[in-house]
């Protein structure tokens, strides 16, 4: 395929503010350029989390291994709530059209050859206009759990018109899962060129280590936000509490930040698990650091409410762990029925997670999973070689190549 200039355009992106925000798109992106035939350069924009000396500030990086422009612009530009609104949506799209201009630039006048939408709905909104103004081709890739039942009930008719609307004149659709693709096409936001991508794992970052070397017993890892809505981290304390007597020495060990620590920590501290340490908060993690934690845990576990297609559970496989995870989304997709490497429970159903959680346990004792097994399987579907190359076949699907 001849070389390609594609302009991602993420509603999330690593920046100034949390360097693991929308990590996930960050790794679809450096998965695209590692496959090669691709010129690509990401501009973002997002709301200051902090105060800032202008309206708007500008991180633009043309020295990396593709050009990256961050805007940030002022969350209360007036200090008028009425007013503030329409402003920050005016000030995202000056954002977008100022690094938009500067790519052009940086590209001699040229315009890129597709634009790669991460996250409806303004990016698609921007990605449209280019279309029906310049010509330019967009596809769409799309990770929110929003349009998943339940919260889709949330979503107004308006959104629910527009994101119909950017997904059909789009030259293609991608989806992390296939659940994903389903919940889109029946808010009838469907195309006729689509395919499933999975998220992208490291692989040179998240596997087994030394399989020779025992693992620490009874220890369970869980990493993910402290958002109690979506991740139901205290439910998971309430089942592992009532492990204790049966597991004696059992560990959990969390990872994570988020609105709801204090919440989540103060549920684990009137379970007692603080007090005997069978909990240990370890807080926001780096990669690397929440890899070596995979390496030195008997298993995993995620007691979602509502998840897409997580990263974290690729990761953990990775890393040759099974896992205990809650059937919703696309984590099915994950963890099959009568897989040898995890289990999955109904959400919201402590007494099902416990006895999961015994059964890994119980297991990881008797007969430890075949972690290089796991690791090979992983590797070979959502290894950023594989990724990669799905990517270029669906831009050359998209354009017609």
């Amino acid at each position: 395929m001849k070389s390609l200039r594609v302009l991602h355009l993420p509603k999330w992106y690593p920046n100034r503010y949390d360097d693991q925000d929308g990590d996930f798109v960050g790794r679809h992106v450096a998965a695209i350029a590692a496959h090669g035939g691709v010129e690509g350069a990401v501009l973002f924009a997002a709301v200051a989390r902090g105060p800032i000396p202008r309206l708007v500030e500008a991180d633009e990086d043309f020295g990396g291994p593709w050009p990256t422009l961050r805007y940030y612009y002022r969350a209360a530009p007036t200090g008028l709530a009425p007013l503030d609104k329409p402003l920050k949506l005016l000030l995202y799209y000056w954002c977008l059209l100022r690094g938009y201009r500067q790519l052009r630039r940086h590209w001699a006048g040229q315009r890129p050859d597709l634009v790669h939408v991460h996250v409806l709905l303004r990016t698609g909104l921007f990605a449209w206009a280019l279309r029906a103004v310049r010509g330019v081709p967009f596809i769409v890739t799309e990770h929110w759990t929003r349009y998943l039942p339940p919260r889709a009930a949330s979503i107004s008719g308006l959104r629910r018109w527009l994101t119909a609307a950017v997904v059909r004149r789009a030259a293609a659709l991608h989806t992390v899962s296939a659940n994903l693709r389903n919940a889109l096409a029946a808010l009838g936001a469907h195309n006729s060129v689509s395919a499933v991508i999975p998220n992208v794992v490291d692989i040179a970052l998240f596997h087994p280590g030394n399989l020779a070397a025992p693992r620490p017993a009874r220890t369970l890892l869980h990493v993910a936000a402290f958002n109690e809505a979506a991740k139901n981290l205290c439910g998971l304390l309430r089942a592992v509490a009532g492990l204790r007597a049966a597991w004696p020495g059992l560990r959990l060990r969390i990872a994570g930040y988020g609105p709801d620590e204090a919440q989540v920590r103060q549920q684990a501290a009137d379970l007692g698990l603080l007090a005997d340490g069978t909990v240990v908060f370890l807080g926001k993690l780096a990669h690397p650091a929440v890899a070596a934690e995979m390496r030195q845990a008997t298993g995993f576990v995620l007691f979602s409410n509502v998840e897409n297609l997580p990263c974290v559970l690729i990761e953990a496989q990775a890393s040759g762990l099974p896992v205990v995870a809650t059937r919703v989304g696309g984590v099915p997709e994950l963890v099959p029925e009568g897989s040898p490497f995890g289990h999955l429970v109904p959400a919201g159903d402590e007494a099902a997670l416990a006895a999961a959680l015994g059964q890994l346990l119980a297991r990881a004792e008797a007969q430890p999973a075949d972690a290089a097994a796991l690791a090979a399987a992983v590797n070979s579907r959502f290894g950023v070689e594989a990724v990669g190359r799905a990517f270029g076949e669906l831009y050359r699907r998209a354009l017609g190549r």
